[in-house]
């Protein structure tokens, strides 16, 4: 299993903590400093069963800057679905966090103790 985190972040700190806990076996990624490719990405939305548009944090200066509200400039639809991709690579702030690859092949973004305990029992 592999974590997605943001030292930064305190539910990243939290779901680390919990797994250490429940002494999973994981792997950490820092995506700010590892940033994840465009494929990458693909493959994570379609293990979280979503949208670029579902993982991305609205409220950061980089989604601000490139109008991410605006849905005439942005659409949320398969038209607009490698774009967002492409703004996720760009700015992983944006991304969603902590995300936790499960070893069933799943994915979930873990920011309650309830999500993190689901990763745990795929």
């Amino acid at each position: 299993m592999e974590i997605w985190i943001n030292p930064a972040c305190s539910k990243c700190r939290s779901a680390l903590t919990l797994l250490d806990a429940e002494g999973a076996d994981y792997t950490v990624r820092r995506y700010l400093d590892d940033v994840p490719t465009e494929a990458e990405i693909s493959d994570v939305l379609e293990r979280l069963g979503l949208e670029p548009w579902d993982i991305t944090r609205t409220q950061e200066q980089a989604a601000k800057d490139l109008n991410l509200k605006d849905r005439a400039t942005w659409p949320r639809d398969a038209s607009g679905r490698a774009r967002w991709i492409k703004a996720l690579t760009e700015h992983p702030k944006l991304i969603q966090r902590p995300i936790i690859t499960a070893e069933d092949g799943t994915a979930v973004v873990a920011r309650t103790d309830e999500a993190v305990r689901d990763a745990l029992s795929r």
